[in-house]
């Protein structure tokens, strides 16, 4: 599928796999929606976007478990971009701890940015895609929502949750000729993983958010008759 002058709003677009899919979709001729919680992220990537690949580059602020702030955002970016071609779920927290160590609130926090926070983005934009009779949504969900492991219950449960939101969205809206797509990659080395406390070990042999972003890109290369519901990513040999 040619992806040149299409549009894609992406979340938690500042660091890790969000930058990194924004500048491989950016190199393929895509015009860019940014979101996320700090301006200044966004800000810098615009900038060197525009400068290096001549698309456009909106970008917006939103904390995504507050539907409020996905609603405006949104609404911002499509009135400056037009059409809304591709959405990234990418924005997502990691904390791990026992069931009964970690305070609820935490817990909750979780759930809130990184289930309900794709929900609110999709729903925002599921309205224009159907519009247009055409789209790809990607789902950045982790192998955690494949398998749980201890002092995982939060960040597991959301991952699962996402997997399950996005089958019974993509059977929702295929008839629609909308593609949805969950992506399920391992550790991968970024500030998210490092901040959490998950072992990252070698670096330079670690799965790279570059290499999210090329998995997502192939996905969305495919002819529009076709998806892959669920692809999965794993580091070879990190040992």
């Amino acid at each position: 599928m040619e992806l040149k002058n299409r549009t894609a709003i992406i979340t938690g677009a500042g660091k890790g796999i969000g930058l990194a899919i924004a500048t491989s979709l950016a190199q393929e001729g895509v015009h860019l929606g940014l979101i996320a919680r700090t301006t200044t992220d966004l800000e810098v990537l615009r900038d060197a976007l525009i400068a290096k690949y001549g698309v456009k580059v909106s970008i917006a602020t939103a904390d995504i478990s507050v539907q409020s702030d996905v609603d405006s955002a949104v609404a911002t970016l499509k009135e400056q971009l037009g059409s809304i071609d591709i959405l990234i779920n990418n924005a997502g927290i990691a904390e791990f701890g026992t069931l009964l160590e970690m305070e609820p609130e935490t817990w909750e926090r979780i759930m809130q940015v990184n289930l309900m926070g794709t929900y609110y983005v999709t729903r925002a934009v599921l309205p224009t895609m159907i519009e247009q009779n055409n789209g790809n949504i990607i789902n950045v969900a982790s192998t955690a929502g494949e398998k749980g492991f201890a002092t995982g219950s939060a960040y597991c449960a959301s991952k699962f949750a996402v997997l399950g939101l996005t089958e019974s969205v993509l059977q929702e809206v295929r008839k629609f000729n909308i593609r949805v797509v969950a992506l399920t990659p391992s550790t991968v080395n970024t500030d998210l993983a490092r901040n959490a406390g998950l072992k990252i070990g070698d670096e330079e042999r670690m799965m790279q958010p570059e290499d999210v972003a090329e998995l997502a890109l192939a996905t969305l290369k495919l002819p529009q008759r076709v998806f892959v519901k669920t692809a999965g990513l794993w580091t070879t040999n990190p040992q």
